[in-house]
């Protein structure tokens, strides 16, 4: 993620887009195996093109956190604070007994609500399957979720219901706390980044994840075997003369960038996933031999991970992929890329961004052609729409192509989750044509100040309910250009949408309205766990599953506001 990057072009403020959601919506069903056969709920359908979320649709967000291996999802704002929906399981989210968030009703959190001190914010989160992670601006991180093999930071039970401090990372030499910046998550382990470039690992070392050179194996009770757990933060080692710079966690390895870009690897090597020529786990990191000079060109830029693939990006903008990526062919389980090799369809292209989800793949390049960024995915099956190619074409691709209707859009940032992808973008024209999720909202066709059906009201971007613009205070003296919020959903930004609103009413509390929030009507015009074929991984490298993810009326003008419509029927009154 970026943090220095503008979007107004003024130094030292974040980029913040408009989050966009593809792929399943049904949380607590996602990736799960149902008797007689998947029925889609209409309710939470999935999302077979990349939506408008309604529900953050006014809010800044400058980062998406989820991940490959999970179904819950983590987004930050502009002003830190962390808005959390998806599977709750267990407590996942921090909120204990509940199946599932909406992701029409997010949960808001500010870090002084978890006992920060005043003034911080979160900074940075990470997802794993099962359990969450924020980092505070205070170097401090918060934990919740399944806790069984000490993967939050704390001694291990089944689960931290509500978000808990962890104590730690602490500096082996000196006892002092670490600022930590940074996180990354997989199914079992947490990876903490502090501000010195240090990595520090806690949870389950079985497979060599905590890249602290060994694993611990003994026999336990029953005479099963067990494995090292660390549930206070502990570092990771051979890597005390470098610099990192960023951590991406697989569901049981780890990759990592150093300011010299040197890329580094440890944790399971199963389907060669690590790229190191063998499937031999590796218990401490390792440099990849691929990417340690002598030319500089070929050095990493920016690394990430998937289930059982990593991904390497170098500062020529080529993309290498090592492991299984997809199910049948040249990458997949029976031949893995064993060392990073480049993806030919598109090595034309100088990818500036890359991630990976539970079998989905994207890349965002310039457009040489018509200008912008182009928008790349590719995926076997994608069951649930998250490559986000558009209801009329397929839902998986073997091949790299382009996402046709992200076209126009200015996307900056990807994340994929197991069965659900996000776009941040900056709005534009071509942004306003998007189709919203939820589709349709049920709203009066009068203007709620004046409560007269006449004249061509304003229809909300987020909420459709309308207002004539001469009745808002202060009126608008013309249909403005761009996004226009009303003044509910200016003062309330990120509350509840749709059904999820009337079934949390009374029990959402709207955030305090800071200065930047109170003018009503004003806006700015400037757009200021181991994977294989069936979707389940081999965990413990004996070559057979390991079971089911169980855990697991058109307005021609475009670029102006929308009027709301003389009727409301089963036509939405978006641009389609």
């Amino acid at each position: 993620m970026s943090y220095t990057n503008t979007s107004d072009g003024s130094p030292g403020t974040q980029k913040w887009g408009r989050v966009l959601i593809a792929g399943g919506t049904d949380w607590p069903k996602l990736g799960r195996k149902e008797k007689g056969g998947r029925v889609e709920d209409s309710e939470h359908p999935d999302l077979l093109e990349p939506h408008i979320l309604r529900s953050l649709s006014n809010v800044k967000a400058v980062s998406v956190h989820t991940s490959c291996a999970g179904c819950h999802t983590i987004v930050l704002d502009i002003e830190g604070t962390a808005w959390l929906f998806g599977r709750n399981q267990p407590a996942a989210l921090g909120v204990p007994g509940v199946e599932a968030i909406s992701e029409n009703a997010p949960r808001q959190l500010r870090a002084t609500d978890l006992g920060a001190p005043p003034g911080t914010i979160f900074v940075n989160a990470a997802c794993g399957r099962s359990h969450s992670v924020l980092v505070g601006s205070n170097g401090r991180v918060w934990t919740a979720g399944l806790n069984t093999l000490g993967q939050c930071g704390h001694t291990p039970c089944s689960e931290v219901s509500t978000f808990k401090l962890v104590n730690g990372p602490l500096n082996p030499v000196t006892g002092e706390q670490e600022h930590v910046r940074a996180a990354a998550a997989g199914i079992t382990f947490t990876l903490f980044l502090t501000g010195h470039g240090k990595i520090y690992a806690c949870g389950s070392g079985e497979k060599g994840q905590l890249g602290n050179g060994r694993t611990g194996e003994h026999i336990a009770t029953g005479n099963r075997t067990g494995f090292d757990i660390e549930s206070e933060p502990i570092p990771v080692k051979g890597l005390d003369e470098k610099k990192i710079v960023h951590i991406a966690c697989g569901q049981q390895h780890s990759i990592a960038l150093d300011d010299e870009g040197l890329v580094y690897v440890w944790g399971y090597n199963g389907y060669c996933r690590l790229g190191l020529g063998n499937q031999k786990d590796v218990l401490t990191p390792q440099v990849v031999p691929q990417f340690a000079g002598p030319h500089t060109q070929y050095l990493g830029a920016k690394v990430s991970a998937g289930p059982s693939n990593s991904v390497v990006i170098d500062r020529q903008g080529m993309y290498y992929v090592a492991g299984k990526w997809k199910n049948t062919g040249d990458g997949s389980a029976g031949q893995p890329y064993s060392t990073f090799r480049l993806l030919q369809e598109i090595m034309g292209c100088k990818i500036r961004h890359a991630c990976s989800g539970g079998v989905t793949h994207f890349a965002l390049a310039p457009d040489e052609e018509e200008g912008g960024v182009m928008t790349v995915a590719w995926g076997q099956n994608a069951a649930n729409g998250e490559l986000g190619l558009g209801p009329e074409e397929p839902k998986s691709a073997t091949k790299p192509q382009r996402n046709q209707p992200l076209v126009g859009i200015n996307v900056f940032d990807i994340v994929a989750g197991q069965n659900t992808a996000f776009f941040l973008v900056t709005p534009n024209e071509k942004y306003s044509d998007l189709q919203r999720h939820p589709a349709e909202l049920d709203t009066p066709e009068e203007c709620l100040i004046c409560h007269q059906d006449n004249g061509d009201p304003l229809a909300c971007d987020k909420c459709d309910k309308p207002y004539h613009h001469t009745c808002l205070s202060p009126p608008l003296a013309a249909i403005p250009d761009g996004e226009w919020f009303c003044p509910e959903c200016v003062r309330n930004p990120g509350a509840p949408i749709g059904i999820d609103a009337l079934n949390l009413a009374g029990h959402y509390a709207p955030p305090a309205v800071s200065s930047s929030r109170k003018k009503v009507g004003a806006r700015a015009r400037d757009q200021d766990e181991v994977e294989d074929e069936d979707g389940d991984e081999d965990e413990d490298g004996d070559g057979d599953d390991d079971g089911d993810f169980d855990d697991d009326d058109d307005d021609d003008d475009v670029g102006r506001k929308r009027k709301a419509p003389v009727k409301r029927g089963a036509v939405s009154k978006r641009k389609k």
